[in-house]
């Protein structure tokens, strides 16, 4: 027995299901889950001593690898002060300021502990601002294990074939309206017949939760030119694509101004961490600004912020990162075979094993997934390291090299044929 299968049995005992976040059990491809021992730039190493190269990336945060210089003297210097103060702190306004100066929208934030708090938060202060309680997100987009958005949400949920979660009480699911994605007309439909009552409107600007899934050309403009007809807020979920697609988001990429954002993943440099900004008519709702009240102990930890600003930091100094994803990223989407599909937004993407396009949850339901868990394993033999789901995205950091990509490549093309 392996020393990852020993330590998955023992965490079986005391962890539901042995993992702190479901998708990570490998249920849906089988075999065991891999321990991680250790990271080094694009690579990790399990318990077993096992290298491989990592397309996970921590889902996301890790976009310039594993223990980054940069980020490893940041938080040094930030353990040599003290690790928690439930005060405020120079570096936490820093960050604050680097997240407006980067992101179009942005004109106030307010540090959390991760993405499912911003759009926590998010929704109870574009309720409070515009005085409506219904929300419209879209099938396949997960926002979080906020109750009210888990109706028809992707990633985990889809990955382990949940319909609907227990918990979550039918009165706060009949506050979410969910819609298919990319479609307008429905969008417009659902304006006509409750706009009054509908408080925003939440979207992944680029879905990465059911795999990665674009926007339409003209999908996100309409959604921006509706709600600001009926008076309602635009949320952009960025957890995944804030700082990844672009620096300033998929907003810069798309051109579109959102009234609010939620942040995470890579503004704490792999720490745990999250923000939701926006207009500053909106934020100066929040308490003890406004009367919409949002509080935690640990919003703006010193390590999480030291982390983040020395992310930020970095990729403000060397815009030419983001150039390099995309070569790298587009290089690897080459590999896939006719009959796979490849959607890719920047240095995210998902090979779909379906023949036809994927816009949408539907679509990406056609997905053939004992296939794709048959190519899951297959590269994890071959020394790579894939989101064990068909429902997730891939993410190429600017620690992976062009001999990562080379062995990749390589591993797919034999990978796609098993």
């Amino acid at each position: 027995m392996t020393k990852s299968e020993t330590l998955f049995r023992r965490a079986q005992e005391i962890i539901p299901g042995g993992v702190n976040s479901p998708v990570r059990a490998f249920r849906s491809v089988g075999g065991t889950p891999p321990f991680i021992a250790r990271g080094e730039g694009s690579h990790i190493f399990d318990a077993d001593g096992r290298e491989y190269i990592d397309y996970v990336c921590s889902w996301g945060p890790l976009l310039l690898g594993h223990r980054h210089p940069e980020i490893l003297a940041a938080l040094e210097r930030a353990l040599a002060i003290g690790t928690s103060f439930g005060a405020p702190t120079e570096q936490e306004v820093a960050l604050a300021e680097a997240i407006c100066r980067a992101v179009p929208s942005i004109e106030m934030v307010r540090l959390v502990n991760s993405g499912t708090e911003a759009t926590m938060s998010a929704i109870r202060l574009a309720r409070g601002f515009t005085g409506r309680d219904l929300i419209v997100k879209f099938e396949g987009c997960y926002h979080g294990h906020v109750d009210s958005l888990l109706v028809k949400a992707g990633s985990g949920v889809a990955t382990l074939c949940i319909p609907e979660t227990q918990g979550v009480p039918k009165a706060f699911c009949d506050t979410t309206l969910a819609l298919p994605y990319n479609s307008v007309e429905a969008v417009e439909q659902a304006f006509r017949a409750r706009g009054n009552e509908i408080a925003a409107v939440i979207v992944e600007p680029v879905a990465g939760n059911m795999g990665c899934v674009p926007p339409r050309a003209g999908y996100l403009e309409a959604l921006r030119e509706i709600t600001a007809r009926h008076g309602a807020l635009l949320i952009f979920d960025e957890v995944m694509t804030g700082f990844r697609v672009a620096f300033g988001g998929a907003q810069e990429r798309f051109g579109i101004r959102p009234d609010l954002t939620t942040l995470g993943k890579i503004i704490g440099g792999g720490l745990p961490v999250g923000a939701y900004g926006g207009r500053r008519e909106i934020m100066s709702r929040i308490a003890p600004a406004g009367p919409i009240y949002q509080a935690g102990t640990l919003s703006g930890n010193p390590l999480a912020v030291a982390a983040g600003l020395a992310m930020l930091r970095h990729l403000e100094a060397h815009p030419e990162v983001y150039q390099q994803l995309e070569t790298r990223a587009a290089e690897l989407c080459a590999a896939a075979p006719p009959g796979v599909t490849v959607n890719r937004v920047g240095s995210m993407f998902t090979f779909f094993f379906t023949d036809g396009p994927v816009t949408d949850y539907e679509s990406a339901k056609r997905s053939d997934t004992a296939r794709f868990g048959r190519f899951f394993r297959a590269m994890l033999e071959r020394g790579v390291y894939l989101a064990p789901s068909q429902f997730e995205a891939a993410f190429v950091s600017a620690a992976h090299t062009e001999e990562d990509v080379r062995k990749t490549t390589a591993a797919a093309k034999e990978a796609f044929r098993v």
